[in-house]
Parts: C-alpha cells; sequence; structure tokens
C-alpha cells in the first residue's frame, strides 16, 4: 500500500512542479525548537509543553544544527542510567544530535525532493541558502497539497475548510 501511494505521488508530480515550498511553510516563530546549548532538562520539557516527538535544535545564531527526539533523550538516560530530571542538567542538547538525521532542505527545493523527504520524515526543516533555520514543512501538508492537485487534475471541487469560530476570536 504504502508503495503504491509514493508510486501514486512521483507519478503525479513528473517535473511540473514548479511550486515554491515556502507556501507550505510553517514559520520558525510558530514552530518549537531547541538551542544546542540548552540542556536536556531543558529540552525535555519543551518538548513535553509542546506534546511533540521530535524538534529542531538550532545555533544561538540560528544555524540549523540537527533534530533531536523523545527516543534521543531516551537511549541518553539508559545510557547514563539516570532518569532523574535534575541529573539531566549536566548534559545538553548538542550531546544528543546525530549527524545526518533528519537533513533540512533549502528554502529553494523542488516539490519533488521535498516528497522525497517526507516519505522518511514527519517534518522537513526548512534553511535559507545561509544554512539559517526558517521553518518546517509538515508531511501532513505535503499530502495535502498533492490531494489537492489530485482532485484539481480530476476537476474535483473541493471547498475550503474554514476555522471554527472559536479560533477566529482574538482572546
Amino acid at each position: 500500500m504504502e508503495y503504491e501511494f509514493q508510486r501514486f505521488l512521483v507519478s503525479n508530480s513528473k517535473g511540473k512542479m514548479k511550486m515554491n515550498i515556502i507556501f507550505l511553510l510553517k514559520p520558525k516563530n510558530t514552530v518549537a525548537y531547541v538551542y544546542d546549548i540548552n540542556t536536556l532538562r531543558q529540552g525535555l520539557e519543551k518538548m513535553r509543553a509542546h506534546g511533540y516527538t521530535a524538534v529542531p535544535v538550532i545555533q544561538k545564531d540560528g544555524t540549523y544544527v540537527g533534530t533531536v527526539s523523545e527516543g534521543d533523550f531516551l537511549w541518553h538516560m539508559l545510557d547514563h542510567g539516570s532518569s532523574d530530571m535534575k541529573a539531566q542538567e549536566e548534559f545538553y542538547v548538542k550531546d544528543l544530535l546525530r549527524l545526518g538525521w533528519n537533513p533540512a532542505v533549502k528554502v529553494t527545493a523542488t516539490m519533488d525532493e521535498l516528497l522525497l523527504r517526507v516519505m522518511e520524515q514527519n517534518f522537513v526543516p526548512v534553511v535559507d541558502d545561509r544554512n539559517m533555520f526558517i521553518g518546517i514543512i509538515t508531511r501532513k501538508d505535503v499530502i495535502q497539497y498533492f490531494c489537492k492537485k489530485e482532485q484539481e487534475r480530476q476537476g474535483i471541487v473541493v471547498e475550503e475548510k474554514s476555522a471554527p469560530f472559536s479560533e477566529n476570536v482574538a482572546q
């Protein structure tokens, strides 16, 4: 089934997708991320507060350096024999980074490149030409984009969903 879905998406994107991926971007100021110099405790607390299983890691200057996941924290705790949160203040997020895991795409990437990345990852970090983190694109948003394109190709009219009233009210 997964192979058929991948084949469907790739067959429907044969070099015709010239759309700028920026339209799918969730900007940096709207997503959770951690700094490489945050303690493990700070990283865990941020992930828990937002309910994420993985977050991008950046340096103080904004450079993207990787992604950490719950599993990275878990393995670290098991390797060091302590799940005490106070003990996690002795270690830093940069100690958990795995080289090459969840690489970022440039903002100039094609939809085809993006599609290949989201097949492997829940979200794709996006960087500018200086490798500065500018946001993420989620798997869900890419799938919705390709589904909408396929519906348009088939002439299916899809009504845009509006946000519930409670989300439109200023708080």
